[in-house]
């Protein structure tokens, strides 16, 4: 209903109410500003009430009948809802004295004049108490929901992070062996068939092995429990062995307790070897590689390191700097250390120690 209409129903009403009780004018007038107040409730509550205690000790003199009295306790329960917690007992204190003068000066009980507002001034508070923590509820669900969206976000991020790094462990890997392979063959070409068959062989190996790589990491991002055996150091050998069939100078060195490694941490270490190849196939071809796998009690370590370029190297800057970010960010997540940086030399070595726990 709109205030106006409302404040001129209450003031109709109440104004009836108090002339059919026989208030007089006085209570007539004091009748329709109880009522009348009523419209100012939804602009001002504060104003409202206080013309409501006007109204009130305008028909204190003619007494206060229970009709006129229920126009009170609507006006409790709207200050008890609609004003703050000071102010309502405030307002509370007001009606309920202002009411009583009228209920004593009119010889009447002033028990019920007590409780009756008291009561609806309790129920308007309770009101407003739910309707806050209702609020809060639903800006807390919305927080809720969107640390949620932030998570799921972020969640995206690292699963794209994570798939790009394994692109470039295998796509890099298998890019470098072909392209010096291909370097070679070319230059081969022409006096030495056998050796271009060779590098060409090489060249199918290593897409095969890029094709093999990738129809895993497919089967892995398709299925949450990848089926088979884990990965073992035993990957590192052929990895190695590869490399070599591909020109590589490379060395393996085996050493301590490698038995029982996790699988976790053996696809890590592969990850690293794969990375150190990758490189000195990149930025040293031709330059001689040592490839370490320590055994020890509760940490795994491997180091590749290669030796300075006899030449500059052909693939020098056609990498895009993220292949040691996302190993590093692979071997902090098994908890381990990675280091890569120039060796004394003049070479380039990568070491990542790997806890077994």
């Amino acid at each position: 209903m709109p205030p106006r209409l409302l404040g001129a129903a209450g003031a109709l009403v109440c104004a009836g109410l108090a002339w059919a009780e026989g208030l007089g004018v006085a209570g007539l007038a004091g009748g329709a500003v109880l009522g009348g107040a009523l419209g100012a409730v939804p602009r001002s509550p504060r104003a409202a009430w206080l013309a409501a205690v006007a109204g009130l000790l305008a028909l204190a003199p003619a007494g206060v009948s229970w009709g006129v009295a229920a126009f009170v306790t609507g006006h409790a329960f709207l200050a008890g809802r609609l004003e703050t917690r000071a102010a309502g007992v405030v307002a509370l204190a007001a009606l309920v004295g202002a009411l009583e003068l009228g209920v004593l000066l009119a010889h009447d009980s002033f028990v019920p004049a007590l409780l009756v507002p008291a009561a609806a001034w309790g129920g308007g508070r309770a009101l407003r108490e739910r309707e806050r923590m209702a609020a809060r509820l639903a800006e807390r669900a919305r927080e809720l929901e969107q640390e949620r969206e932030a998570h799921a976000a972020l969640a995206v991020r690292y699963e794209r992070a994570r798939i790009a790094s394994e692109l470039h462990d295998i796509v890099a890997h298998a890019l470098s062996v072909m392209v010096v392979q291909a370097s070679a063959g070319q230059r081969r070409a022409a006096r030495d068939p056998e050796a271009t068959a060779q590098a060409f062989a090489a060249i199918a190996g290593a897409a095969r092995q890029a094709e093999e790589d990738m129809g895993r990491l497919v089967a892995l991002l398709a299925d949450e429990a990848p089926s088979g055996a884990g990965p073992d150091l035993a990957l590192i050998d052929e990895l190695v062995a590869r490399a070599a069939g591909s020109g590589l100078d490379v060395t393996l060195r085996l050493e301590g307790e490698r038995e029982g490694v996790p699988a976790a941490v053996a696809e890590a270490a592969y990850h690293v070897v794969q990375e150190g190849l990758t490189n000195a196939l990149r930025y040293a071809a031709g330059a001689t590689v040592s490839v370490l796998v320590a055994g020890e009690r509760d940490a795994l370590t491997v180091a590749v390191a290669n030796a300075a370029a006899p030449r500059d190297p052909a693939l020098a800057g056609a990498g895009a700097g993220t292949g040691i970010q996302g190993l590093r960010e692979r071997v902090g997540d098994r908890g381990g250390t990675l280091a890569a940086g120039p060796a004394p030399d003049g070479g380039w070595q990568l070491r990542a120690r790997l806890p077994l726990d």
